[in-house]
């Protein structure tokens, strides 16, 4: 578990060119240690350090966070929420259990950021970052299925999808 000294993280907001408030750096400070959380996650993790904050508020914090770089937002399909992370700048992606949502970082494939280099795309020349989903089926939801009346998982198709580029046309 990491965790950054709270005047760290309000000296890092300053640097945004935010107010160091209570809500922003307590917030960080949670994201640190609990990485991957949703507004709903943070909320109850803080409201007994901030008991008046409200969920509202706590959205409000995580979106001025991620506009100015403090945080990274995963915005997966299926889960029915934006998830925050402090990590934002080490170019990682992320691999997703389609059955239980665990999220667990990946570092990144080859290479410095960005990791991936699309084929050419005119007008589209200055490439800033790649952000790669894999979504699999965590060991513990494979024991689980295995071991239930219900019907089996489909096999893995040989070419992941992420959006619309296929992990076997990564090498193409």
């Amino acid at each position: 578990m990491r965790t950054e000294p709270t005047d760290t993280w309000a000296t890092r907001v300053r640097e945004a060119g935010l107010r160091a408030t209570p809500g922003r750096v307590v917030t960080l400070r949670f994201l640190d240690s609990h990485p991957h959380s949703t507004t709903a996650q943070v909320h109850a993790g803080i409201c007994t350090e901030l008991p008046t904050i409200s969920l509202q508020s706590v959205h409000n914090v995580v979106n001025d966070l991620s506009v100015c770089g403090l945080l990274r937002r995963i915005d997966l399909p299926g889960t029915g929420g934006a998830r925050y992370e402090t990590d934002h700048a080490d170019n990682h992606h992320h691999i997703q259990c389609v059955a239980c949502g665990r999220l667990e970082d990946v570092e990144c494939a080859i290479g410095a950021a960005p990791c991936l280099t699309p084929s050419p795309v005119d007008g589209m020349s200055t490439i800033l970052s790649a952000e790669i989903t894999f979504r699999a089926l965590c060991d513990d939801c494979a024991r689980t299925r295995a071991h239930s009346t219900a019907p089996a998982v489909a096999a893995p198709s040989s070419r992941l999808t992420t959006g619309t580029t296929t992990r076997s046309d990564l090498h193409d």
